[in-house]
């Protein structure tokens, strides 16, 4: 059986950044908060709890007086700040910086829009942390959508302005620009700005391509990520066999009957140990005296 890792497949840049900062905290802090999970990874949290890092919601925030709170590559409203600055909390901000160009873009789209009595609308995940984010930037004044049902909720005689989560679907994302732009009262009043990650972008057409290759297609990603939820169903489009799992303890032996070969692959929140540890089992358990890793 021959069984590949995607190469592509890890976490991007953002994640690294706010996993290293955490784990350089650590070493010399011993206890670092982290305002929700660090990543949507309940493989990779649990290894970090072991570390000294706890995970606190904004509730528990006002109680953490002196302490130490990790901000994730998700980014965090304002209103977080003016709250760590009230309770003298330091703050080490992991912010992922294509985040906050986005944060700053939607400040700038919901100016240009009230100047205008337009309206600011993003594509994106309700309650998600980045989207919570984004619409904190604004006083919450901005038109979150996630389903194409949701577009009726926009004003279409007014301006608009589009925007979206990082981690959206790309294909979605073009839907919801063709039909805003077909039942706008004014074509030239609507402003488009297609705010997903590029690597998550490339992974679509990347992912397509991988996950053609193999018999089987194992996808490893939390239960929470969106961006998970998004790669696994490009994956599954192409190829039937995609099966996802967050470790190595939920793979099936029904799987890898009559299986020659094997793609793993993961969002961007998925840790390359891990898809190592899921091809080792694979390996170890379902392949034969040939499988090479």
């Amino acid at each position: 059986m021959r069984i590949e890792i995607d190469e592509m497949s890890g976490f991007c840049s953002g994640v690294v950044t706010a996993i290293t900062k955490a784990e350089e905290s650590l070493r010399t802090l011993g206890t670092v908060y982290s305002l929700g999970d660090i990543v949507h990874n309940r493989v990779e949290v649990q290894r970090l709890e072991k570390l000294g890092l706890q995970t606190v919601s904004r509730e528990r925030m006002a109680g953490l007086d002196g302490s130490t709170v990790l901000i994730r590559a998700h980014g965090e409203p304002p209103s977080t700040y003016r709250l760590a600055a009230e309770h003298g909390i330091r703050i080490i901000d992991a912010t992922c910086p294509i985040v906050a160009k986005l944060q700053s873009r939607v400040k700038k789209a919901h100016e240009q829009m009230k100047a205008c009595g337009g309206q600011v609308v993003i594509l994106g995940k309700r309650g998600h942390a980045e989207v919570v984010g984004l619409t904190g930037q604004v006083d919450e004044d901005a038109l979150v959508v996630e389903t194409l049902e949701d577009l009726d909720a926009i004003d279409f005689s007014r301006p608009v302005y589009l925007l979206s989560q990082t981690t959206q679907s790309p294909v979605l994302f073009e839907r919801v620009r063709e039909i805003i732009l077909q039942r706008a009262a004014d074509p030239e009043q609507v402003t488009i700005r297609n705010t997903i990650c590029g690597r998550v972008s490339s992974r679509n057409p990347h992912l397509r391509e991988f996950s053609g290759r193999f018999d089987v297609v194992i996808f490893v990603c939390g239960r929470k990520s969106s961006n998970g939820k998004v790669l696994y169903h490009t994956c599954l489009e192409t190829n039937p066999r995609t099966y996802n799992i967050e470790d190595e303890t939920e793979l099936r032996a029904e799987w890898f009957d009559g299986c020659r070969s094997v793609g793993i692959c993961g969002a961007t929140s998925t840790p390359k140990w891990l898809m190592q540890r899921v091809a080792d089992r694979i390996a170890r358990t379902f392949g034969d005296d040939s499988s090479d890793v």
